[in-house]
Formats: C-alpha cells, sequence, structure tokens
C-alpha cells in the first residue's frame, strides 16, 4: 500500500529520480501527442462524484474548497470552450410530454432522469417519436457560428499556455449527439432504412461542430478532440460500411474545418470497445491521437507497432480491470509494461480508458501516478 503522509498536496519524488523537467508541461504533452520522445510520458484522469469524495479525504480537502486535481498531480493540459449561455438555449419542454419533473434538459434539448445507481441518468430523447424531416430541420440547434460566443476563448487559450499548459477543446460528438436527440433505436434504423431524420439531424451537428472547431483552431487551441462511441466490446456497434457512410465523411468535416486554419493541429478521436475496423479510415480523415485503446478489447502494444507511425495512444489503462480489481502492484507493473511498449520512443499519454468509479481503490490511483513518476522519463 502506498502512503503519502508528510505533503497531502504533491505526490513525493521517486528514490533516486530526477524530476527536473527542461520542459514546460505543454511542450512535454505536445511532443508525446506527436509521436516525438518527451521528457516524460504525461498522464491524468478523471473522477466520478463518489471518487472525487476518495480524493478529497486524500488531499485533507474540506467541502467548500475547490478540487483541482491538477494542483495535486501533474496534469499538463487544461480545456476551453466557448461562451454559451443558458439564456442562449432554446426551450426544448413543447418537444415532450409528461416530462418527469427532475428531469433536467441540456444545451440540445435531451432530457436526463436521474437514475438509482451512482451518477448515471436516463436519456429521454425529444424526437423519438416523430418521423417528419422538417421537424429535424426546424429543431433548435445550439448555434455556435455566432462570433459572439467566441469572444474570450483567445484569452482562455493564453491563460492555460501563461501556466504552461496545453489548450484542448472537443466540438462535441456527431452520432452521439444525434442518437441522443433522435433515440438509439430510431437512428439505426435510419442507418438501415436511409431514414431523412438522422440524416438531416447529424449533418446539421457536423456543420455546428466544424463551425466550433474553426473558431477554436483561429484561438490558438493546441488540440483539437473529437469523437463518438462507435464501438462495442466484440466490434463495432453498426458495420464499417454504415460508418463510412453515415459518420466519416461528417468528422472529416470538422477536422478539416480545423485543419484549415492550424495546418498540423493534433486531433484526438474518443472511441470505446473495438474500433479496429476504422482505424486506417480515421488515420485517413486527420486522427493522430486515439483514445482510450480499451485494453480488454484492444492490444495497445499491438496498435503500437501497426500504426506507432501514424497515431499516438491515450489511455490503455483498463477501467474494466485493472484499476478497479488490480492491487497496487498490479497497477504498477501495468503501467511500466505499457511505457516500455506503447510509449517507446513517445506517443503515449497514460491514463483509464474512462472516468474512474467507484470501486476503483485510491491506492490503484496513486499507485498509477507514482509509477509513471518512476518509470516514465526518458
Amino acid at each position: 500500500m502506498l502512503l503519502f503522509l508528510d505533503n497531502p498536496y504533491a505526490l513525493p519524488e521517486s528514490e533516486g529520480l530526477d524530476r527536473e523537467d527542461p520542459l514546460e508541461p505543454r511542450e512535454n504533452l505536445m511532443r508525446a501527442v506527436t509521436r516525438n520522445q518527451p521528457h516524460h510520458v504525461p498522464y491524468l484522469f478523471s473522477l466520478t462524484p463518489a471518487m472525487e469524495r476518495k480524493f478529497r479525504d486524500w488531499a485533507k480537502l474540506g467541502e467548500d474548497d475547490v478540487a483541482d486535481l491538477s494542483r495535486f498531480f501533474e496534469f499538463e493540459m487544461g480545456g476551453c470552450g466557448p461562451d454559451y449561455r443558458a439564456e442562449d438555449t432554446p426551450d426544448y419542454r413543447r418537444y415532450y410530454k409528461d416530462l418527469p419533473e427532475n428531469a433536467q434538459i441540456d444545451g440540445f434539448g435531451v432530457a436526463r432522469v436521474p437514475g438509482t445507481f451512482y451518477h448515471f441518468t436516463h436519456t429521454v430523447s425529444p424526437l423519438v417519436s416523430l418521423d417528419d424531416p422538417d421537424v429535424a430541420r426546424e429543431y433548435p440547434l445550439p448555434d455556435r457560428s455566432d462570433p459572439k460566443h467566441w469572444t474570450h476563448f483567445p484569452k482562455q487559450v493564453q491563460s492555460l499556455h501563461d501556466r504552461g499548459l496545453a489548450a484542448t477543446f472537443m466540438p462535441g460528438h456527431i452520432f452521439e449527439t444525434g442518437w441522443q436527440i433522435r433515440g438509439m433505436e430510431r437512428m439505426l434504423e435510419d442507418f438501415i432504412t436511409g431514414g431523412d431524420m438522422s440524416r438531416i439531424l447529424l449533418e446539421r451537428i457536423a456543420e455546428d461542430n466544424a463551425e466550433a472547431a474553426r473558431y477554436a483552431a483561429e484561438g490558438g487551441l493546441d488540440i483539437l478532440m473529437t469523437g463518438d462511441d462507435v464501438g462495442t466490446q466484440h466490434g463495432m456497434m453498426m458495420s464499417p460500411g454504415c460508418w463510412r457512410d453515415w459518420l466519416k465523411p461528417l468528422l472529416a468535416r470538422v477536422i478539416a474545418a480545423a485543419r484549415d486554419v492550424k495546418p498540423e493541429i493534433p486531433v484526438w478521436y474518443h472511441s470505446d470497445g473495438n474500433i479496429e475496423e476504422i482505424i486506417p479510415d480515421l488515420i485517413e480523415v486527420g486522427v493522430t491521437i486515439l483514445n482510450p485503446v480499451q485494453p480488454e478489447c484492444m492490444d495497445p502494444e499491438r496498435l503500437k507497432q501497426e500504426y506507432g507511425d501514424c497515431l499516438s495512444f491515450w489511455g490503455c489503462v483498463g477501467t474494466q480491470s485493472t484499476m478497479p480489481f488490480g492491487t497496487p502492484s498490479q497497477v504498477r507493473d501495468t503501467i511500466k509494461d505499457l511505457i516500455q511498449t506503447v510509449g517507446l520512443n513517445g506517443g503515449l499519454v497514460i491514463a483509464p480508458t474512462h472516468v474512474l468509479e467507484p470501486e476503483v481503490p485510491w491506492e490503484n490511483v496513486l499507485a498509477l501516478a507514482e509509477a509513471v513518476r518512476e518509470f516514465g522519463t526518458y
């Protein structure tokens, strides 16, 4: 078991390890994601509310203290986004009947109803029972093409740069946003039948994301983050051909919008599950960073050998296996192996493959951070 008693606000130096870094955090991360050898392997993780309570207990933080993980660990990036205010959000309640009082409607009109387990919610889709293409055309999506939403974005980027951190931004999902509005089963039906409702929605979502990506690139963004969960544990959620027809051109449009402004910007793509069948397609449209590389269904070391000249890998630490069910020693061994294989010559950001859930022992989180510090310096 790892004990950090002297200073609850930082991990201790590993014995015999020189952590003096000639690179600022931003440059170190950018070297890693562009497949240049950094000074050390970057790492990061995110917490569910229950795990945040474990973090607060470890860090001796009160409920009113602002918890910023980067104050305690060595995270090298920060997120930024447009100034899209609540008053700019349309009233979506007209699309619902008998919506529960405890439902929360998000910026795309999708209702979330609290579930019975941890932080999970039920999704209620506003267009699930409609089939009129005109409704899809007129459905009030957020419009981020107005320059007023982007006035402060360059200042956010500069603030992160002043702290030595890389600036990241995700314009949004395409497929996931679409199916949450349309309904998962209805959208997959449309994929088979060619239904106009989904085609129109996805086109509109992608166009808005492309506008956001362009503004972000103009604002000095370091890493463009994209993605959709299109994989299951056993393979693609839809056929690769279906993905290429419906989603690949839309992803390409978003990436191209940023690349028109900043041609060399690294592009991060997230999908859980096994998406090996479309990795060459992702590379073709401009993806340069693959996340989360779920080790329960894809082999990170083999992917490094096959695609390491085109892709960096961000993740690779199992949240269905190593993090919740391994011992601190096993976490440590996993991190060491990943650094020596997937991290060979750079191209690796260590991260759990999803947000950390309550079954993860806090000792394993500390073991991850300490192992990167011990084994991750090149």
